[in-house]
């Protein structure tokens, strides 16, 4: 999953962005309002963490915008615990409200159910079959049994299983699991696949030949 940090205190950001990485996020950050509105409106995230007090923009505004072209899951960060301001950044089309200091593990927990609800899956828990992901914990089972897995093997599962019966193409999959500092090789998708293939059993990833993979 592919997460955009908007939040111009520094060791915050990098706080925030290591975090998630240790997660297993893929993390693309912004200092201010502009660089940020920029790259959420031109790249695809699962979510956003947008400061409401920003340089340039402030998080409102960036918020505003947004919404006239995209319905990214927003989860916003304010040091202003006012109602008027939680009333404010919801009505305007924040997702969720978080007021600094935050606990981080709460922070975790609110950006996974951003994330699912926004693929329409609210149950941490998600069953295909044998298969059974727990997706607080980024953990798979098959038949009860776990399978150990690579942290870019979980996510590529698990973005597969929130968009189950979809067919998920190449460029989507790379745009939602690789940030913009990633150098990957784009033929690493394909040994991934094949990985989940030979763990999972074969016929739990699906090719379509020219658009992309499923799990059905």
């Amino acid at each position: 999953m592919r997460v955009l940090v908007v939040e111009d205190e520094p060791a915050l950001q990098r706080s925030l962005a290591a975090t998630l990485r240790e997660e297993n996020y893929a993390v693309d950050v912004a200092s201010d309002g502009e660089e940020g509105l920029f790259k959420a409106e031109n790249s695809a995230y699962d979510a956003i963490v947008l400061d409401v007090m920003i340089p340039k923009i402030d998080g409102w505004a960036v918020l505003e915008r947004l919404r006239t072209r995209k319905n990214t899951p927003v989860l916003m960060l304010t040091a202003r615990d006012a109602v008027r301001d939680r009333v404010k950044g919801l009505d305007g089309g924040a997702d969720d409200y978080l007021t600094k200091p935050f606990n981080i593990e709460e922070l975790l927990a609110r950006l996974r159910s951003l994330i699912r609800r926004a693929a329409g899956q609210a149950n941490a828990m998600l069953e295909i079959g044998p298969l059974t992901l727990n997706t607080a914990a980024r953990e798979a089972e098959i038949s009860g049994q776990k399978v150990s897995l690579t942290a870019r093997e979980y996510a590529l599962l698990e973005y597969l299983a929130l968009h189950r019966g979809e067919v998920v193409t190449r460029t989507t999959l790379y745009e939602h699991l690789f940030d913009e500092e990633d150098s990957t090789l784009s033929n690493l998708l394909d040994v991934h696949v094949s990985n989940l293939r030979r763990k999972l059993g074969h016929e739990m990833i699906v090719t379509r030949r020219g658009h992309g993979y499923s799990i059905p």
